[in-house]
């Protein structure tokens, strides 16, 4: 799997042949030096650059190009090197950009020989610099690392060279850039945008289009609505906008570079409709392109979407989807309606006229407005029938390529879980359907950390499929919802950084809770009795007010030693039974201010066995969004007026996914605890 560093990070390099692909907006200089253990370089002859482009264990293009392919092997590299760093500039006295804050920002991927990435690297932060060290190789107790260094310089080649405390930097540097000069002509121009894959004509504006009366993707949504709401997409990119990605270096499609041949098989460049990777900054959505092959849609492509990682990219490419599949039923139904409008008129004008009531002339014309509404709902029928099947197809590339905080229970990523080490974008809370388009299910993503509690409702409740649940029931399944949401939780987050307690006041809900509690990830054993959940809130309430006093003063590290700084959550089971008017006022401080300051709630709770409080609890409720533990249709999209249907995330019966996930994570806290 590709490492995808930011600066500073480091990643394991698994063998000493590699292939450092590069990737630019323009034409650049690709070189290295090779440094001893402080990173000195010790002379020009450590240095590979196009006019002297081979050194001992490493090759580097002879010209500027906008894609580089540089040769490494490790072991060939002297002994007393222990640094190779990877450096990119832009070309002087030429026409091309002076500064990289003016183009697209360099992308740099380490490979293996057979093309497998190991690690990438997008250079962010650029402005006025021509120079940076894009990478560092470094040997550390006899094995190889690299490192995101991404280090520019205004002053540029020179300025780098004497960095690295080369005598000679400004000579050199001026070398460089002569032979590069003399060889500008063939330098190979950034390749043009691939055209993206298209997306059938639906009779709603394609994804990332405004066409009709659609407003703007980012319009509907509101994480911070109404109770009910569909959370919507939030962070970095529109969702659902496929922009054009560049084809990754040397594949089918891309110019050939310097020692690169172009693709066989053909006699011009391969048209390759989706490229394995984004090289550069996201760019806009460009225009539709025409289908590859006419009456038929393009394959769908995992990841076909901006933003900087494959994560982001999923995420905007599954709310895309959410948008698609809004927009197209939107259509149909206002079809329909406009259809059920259309008859009633006409209808209305044959009964106006007392002659037309009875009679033969009367049912023709009846007859013939209820067949132009038929026609009428059957064209809408087909457009939505063939867009459902396009996302149905989409679906079925992309669900298997979601990571462990995007999969369901049921994916088989789950199977090769490992304890991350850094915090995921987003959440699969559930998945949600319309009642036109019941084949196919979007995840519901909610973007990390959460902005608001949940609230799981236990309440009775016939589900969709006609069954019903008696209040004993949906309180167990209420439990283990909200158990199942603790469980993602804790699998996302990295070892210590998300802590998990529970309120069980009459201990009603042991069996639900035996996950949690035998895999040994709560913080404590679940508090029961009025005087364990007073001690639970009065510590969790203590814990928000001094984060609170402590950013408020500007001191942040001014905490009291001891105090858990990781995000927690707290269940609370059987709401309102052992809570008095304290408790209660505690739960909704801890819903109000806790989310701004790493403390959650997740609520298992029947609105109506609360009623007793009056409208005290009303701003609790509002404040939390409400989940379901059966199926049921109460999330509503006011952008299109649709009342999705909202399924809750439950483990296969009979799979131990979750608590082998569980059992990964206690013993990650327990080795990171040591």
């Amino acid at each position: 799997m590709t490492a995808e560093l930011t600066r500073g990070q480091n990643h394991p390099l698994p063998g000493a042949r590699l292939e450092i692909r590069v990737s630019a907006g323009t034409p650049v200089v690709a070189g290295a030096t090779l440094g001893d253990e402080d990173g000195t370089v010790h002379g020009v002859a450590q240095v590979a650059h196009p006019g002297a482009p081979t050194l001992p264990g490493l090759e580097v293009s002879r010209q500027a190009a906008a894609d580089h392919r540089l040769a490494v092997d490790l072991d060939a590299v002297p002994d007393a090197v222990h640094r190779v760093s990877v450096l990119l500039a832009l070309p002087t006295g030429g026409r091309g950009p002076a500064r990289f804050g003016a183009v697209a920002a360099p992308f740099v991927a380490v490979t293996g020989l057979d093309g497998a990435e190991v690690a990438s690297y997008t250079i962010t932060g650029l402005e006025a610099e021509s120079a940076v060290v894009a990478l560092e190789l470094y040997r550390r107790q006899g094995a190889w690392k690299v490192r995101a260094v991404g280090q520019g310089y205004a002053g540029g080649l020179a300025e780098l060279f004497a960095d690295q405390q080369l005598p000679q930097a400004h000579q050199l540097a001026g070398s460089i850039h002569e032979a590069v000069a003399s060889g500008l002509a063939r330098s190979v121009p950034a390749p043009p945008a691939a055209a993206p894959a298209h997306r059938p004509d639906q009779g709603t504006a394609p994804r990332g289009g405004t066409g009709g009366s659609v407003p703007p993707a980012s319009s509907p949504y509101d994480s911070q609505g109404a109770p009910g709401s569909v959370p919507g997409p939030q962070g970095p990119g529109a969702p659902g906008q496929h922009g054009a990605q560049q084809p990754y270096p040397g594949g089918p499609g891309e110019p050939a570079t310097a020692g690169q041949p172009a693709a066989p098989g053909g006699d011009g460049p391969i048209d390759y409709s989706h490229p394995r990777r984004q090289t550069a900054a996201p760019p806009p959505p460009p225009p539709a392109a025409p289908p590859a092959e006419p009456g038929r849609p393009a394959r769908p492509v995992a990841g076909d979407a901006t933003g900087w990682s494959m994560e982001e990219r999923l995420y905007n490419q599954v709310w895309g989807m959410f948008e698609d599949l809004a927009r197209t039923t939107a259509a149909y139904r206002s079809a329909v309606d406009f259809a059920d409008s259309r008859m009633e008129k006409e209808l209305d004008q044959v009964l106006s006229d007392p002659r037309n009531r009875i009679g033969g002339q009367g049912d023709a014309a009846r007859e013939a407005a209820r067949a132009r509404h038929g026609e009428l709902v059957s064209q809408a029928r087909e457009v939505l029938d063939r867009d459902v099947a396009q996302l149905v197809a989409e679906a079925e590339v992309v669900e298997p390529a979601l990571p462990a905080a995007f999969a369901r229970w049921d994916n088989p990523v789950w199977h090769a879980y490992r304890v991350p080490m850094e915090i995921p974008m987003a959440l699969r809370l559930g998945d949600l359907h319309l009642p036109e388009a019941d084949r196919i299910r979007i995840p519901m993503l909610i973007r990390l950390p959460l902005e608001r509690g949940l609230w799981i409702d236990s309440g009775r409740s016939a589900s969709l499929d006609g069954s019903f649940a008696d209040s004993h029931e949906m309180r167990r399944l209420g439990l283990e919802t909200a158990v199942a949401h603790a469980a993602r939780l804790l699998a996302v987050y990295p070892p210590g950084e998300f802590t998990v307690h529970v309120i069980d006041p009459a201990g009603s809900g042991a069996q639900a809770l035996a996950p949690l509690v035998h895999s040994g990830v709560l913080a404590a054993p679940p508090a029961q009795g009025a005087a364990g959940a007073t001690e639970v809130l009065s510590r969790l309430t203590e814990r928000v007010d001094l984060v609170q006093m402590a950013l408020r003063g500007g001191a942040p590290d001014a905490l009291p030693p001891g105090l858990d700084t990781s995000h927690q959550l707290l269940i609370v089971n059987d709401f309102p039974h052992g809570f008095d008017d304290r408790a209660v006022n505690q739960l909704r401080y801890l819903a109000d201010e806790g989310p701004a300051v790493g403390v959650h709630l997740m609520m298992v709770a029947d609105r109506e066995e609360s009623s007793g409080f009056g409208p005290l609890l009303d701003p609790l409720w509002r404040s939390l969004l409400r989940l379901t533990p059966v199926a049921e249709d109460h999330l509503a999209d006011p952008w299109v007026g649709h009342a999705w249907t909202y399924e809750p995330p439950l483990v296969p019966p009979g799979s131990q996914v979750l608590q082998q996930v569980l059992a990964q994570v206690a013993a990650a806290r327990r080795s990171w605890d040591r």
